[in-house]
Order: C-alpha cells, then structure tokens, then sequence
C-alpha cells in the first residue's frame, strides 16, 4: 500500500489588499447614503413646494372629488331604478 501523507492546503491572501477593500467598500457606501440623503432631500422639498403652491390644498381636492363620486354613484342608481321601473311597467301590460 501506498500511503502518502499529503499537508493540508492553506489559502495565502495577502491581508493588506482585504483591508484596503474594506476601506474602499465602507468609503463607498458612505458616499453612496451620503447621495441618497441629498436626492431625498430635493425631492422631499420639491413637493413640499408643489403642494404649498397649489391653489386648492390636496385635502379639499379629495373631499371634492368624494362628493362628486357620491353624487355620480347616486344619480346611476336613480338612473337604474327608472330605466327598471319603466321595464317592469312595460312588461306588465
């Protein structure tokens, strides 16, 4: 029998080149939230002054919008019972 005693294989990584990736990658990301912070910030105080210049505030337009869609939905159902009714009256002669 052959038995060959072989040595465990070891990884040689030159520590130096991890630390520098570490530094790069937490730079980075520092600058990364550093852009997201400016981006959200103009776009946060774009519609803040979207809204502040309107003429009819965002919370009038909805309740308006809301009685027009009540008064809509009521005048289809008074149109459905009218047109039903004037079916049913025809059909019972």
């Amino acid at each position: 029998m052959n038995h060959h005693q072989q040595s465990p294989r070891t990884i040689d990584i030159d520590t130096r080149l991890v630390r520098i990736g570490v530094v790069l990658t937490a730079a980075g990301a520092v600058v990364a939230s550093a852009g997201m912070a400016v981006a959200a910030l103009a776009v946060f105080t774009a519609g803040r002054r979207m809204i502040r210049d309107m003429d009819v505030p965002p919370t009038q337009q909805a309740a308006a919008k809301w009685r027009q869609a009540k008064e809509a939905s009521r005048a289809g159902v008074q149109a459905w019972q009218s047109a039903s009714d004037a079916q049913n009256g025809s059909l019972a002669r």
